[in-house]
């Protein structure tokens, strides 16, 4: 799979917060091949409330990919739904990463976000040691990848190589209709 191939595995995640499940039709299913459909069986088998519909959520979706390109880990936002101010997508994929692989450290791994790190998700992707971050959507009111400031360029003892925004209109759809209905409201 190419980089865009799993940074629109994360946008699936985040259009899944405004439609409350899978968002690939069988068509799209088929384009992911055995790997792609073999992940999405076990993660709709997970069934747990916590990937449910979160439609009060921001729709972020975020995958973990392995050294080896296996999705090892998933998440979107669940703040609201799980009333935790933690539970942001990327905590979620490096939390669902480290249990696949039994280990804290993500060395090797790549991150694919679709809206830039905010501090506290920049700070976890460091202590995790992911090797690469792909975000999709700048984030102009607390984006750590350059956008308020860049986290990854101050003196930590880590640097994951940063690379975005990468497919940013497709990353921003699920916001704008997000937010165009909260307007509604």
């Amino acid at each position: 799979m190419t980089h865009e191939d799993y940074m629109r595995q994360a946008i699936d995640l985040a259009r899944e917060c405004l439609t409350g499940g899978p968002h690939r039709s069988p068509a799209e299913r088929v384009r992911w091949g055995e790997e792609g459909q073999r992940n999405e069986r076990a993660f709709a088998a997970d069934g747990s409330e916590g990937y449910a519909a979160c439609p009060n959520d921001v729709p972020v979706g975020c995958v973990v990919v392995s050294p080896d390109g296996t999705i090892i880990g998933r998440g979107r936002n669940r703040r609201e739904q799980a009333n935790r101010a933690t539970a942001h997508a990327e905590v979620e994929a490096i939390n669902e990463a480290c249990a696949a692989l039994g280990s804290w450290r993500l060395e090797g791994c790549a991150l694919y976000v679709t809206l830039e790190p905010c501090p506290m998700c920049a700070g976890a992707i460091i202590n995790a040691r992911i090797a690469e971050l792909y975000f999709g959507a700048r984030e102009g009111k607390s984006g750590c990848c350059g956008s308020i400031l860049n986290l990854f360029c101050e003196p930590f003892n880590h640097h994951p190589r940063v690379y975005g925004p990468l497919l940013e209109e497709e990353c921003r759809a699920p916001l704008t209709e997000f937010f165009q209905n909260l307007r509604k409201i």
